[in-house]
């Protein structure tokens, strides 16, 4: 059954629909994931720009500093701008430069999502502080934007699969390979296939090899997150909204029968939602 004030439409592509107005101060807000960061800046709790670049775990906090820099100056900010910074990270050497580089051009801390830091959230895990950044903001703009229950499934180097229950305690849910690292793993160990775009097949039997890799990856990733939905509805007792974010949301989203919204802009939001709350 569906729970209460729930219901299951067609997936829908679109940002956190109860978050339009609020932060008076410009906030650069920063997913920094295993595979690509993104940033934003938030104004008013619309997201003014917005920007994806490759993680590099090298870099210095002089050389991030050059490349926002830059990625300011294209769209007409300065960092005179900016009052203040928020961070989800999952990778901990790059964490400590951006901490750096917060400092230096806001003169405060940014806001580092960790543990200790009150989000707002209740965490029913056996161990909160095992519990990533962004899984942590992704379920606080989820709730924000869809209410409680509700299921959240990111896809990127990892598809995670987070779960909010009715009273909006977040339970937590499943990881698993992302389909580019899946992949990966295979044009790595099988000698005679050739990487693929991933662009969305039109048929589960393919008639190449291109057609059959493209169809199991991409066909074969909808399925299991289809199945880990329906399951977890399963133990849940009812069935619930499910939003999808991360950089392959849109481009798998529309092969899943489960998925009721598509916001690419989910941690950016979270992040500045909890920002916001602790102003």
């Amino acid at each position: 059954m569906i729970a209460p004030g729930c219901t299951i439409a067609g997936c829908a592509v679109a940002g956190s629909s109860r978050y339009q107005e609020g932060l008076t101060q410009m906030l650069l807000a920063v997913d920094i994931g295993n595979t690509q960061t993104v940033i934003g800046l938030i104004h008013g709790r619309a997201i003014e720009s917005r920007w994806r670049m490759a993680t590099d775990a090298t870099l210095t906090s002089d050389e991030i500093r050059v490349k926002i820099s830059g990625l300011l100056a294209l769209d007409g900010h300065e960092h005179d701008a900016i009052d203040g910074v928020a961070i989800a990270s999952v990778v901990p050497s790059l964490t400590a430069a951006y901490e750096d580089l917060a400092e230096r051009i806001t003169g405060t801390r940014p806001l580092v999502i960790g543990p200790g830091v009150k989000t707002g959230l209740a965490i029913a895990y056996e161990n909160p502080r095992e519990v990533g950044a962004d899984r942590i903001v992704n379920a606080v703009a989820a709730i924000e934007a869809h209410g409680a229950p509700v299921i959240v499934v990111d896809f990127g180097t990892a598809t995670t699969l987070d779960v909010v229950d009715a009273s909006g305690a977040y339970l937590g849910g499943a990881i698993a390979p992302g389909v580019e690292t899946s992949a990966e793993a295979l044009f790595r160990r099988a000698a005679r296939l050739s990487a693929v775009d991933l662009e969305p097949p039109t048929r589960v039997i393919g008639r190449s090899t291109r057609e059959s890799i493209q169809a199991g990856l991409l066909f074969g990733e909808a399925a299991r997150v289809d199945g880990l939905v329906r399951r977890t509805w399963l133990e849940l007792g009812y069935e619930c909204p499910v939003v999808a974010t991360g950089g392959l949301a849109e481009r798998i989203s529309p092969l899943c029968e489960t998925i009721t919204a598509v916001d690419i802009d989910l941690t950016l939001t979270g992040l500045a939602l909890v920002w916001e709350r602790r102003q």
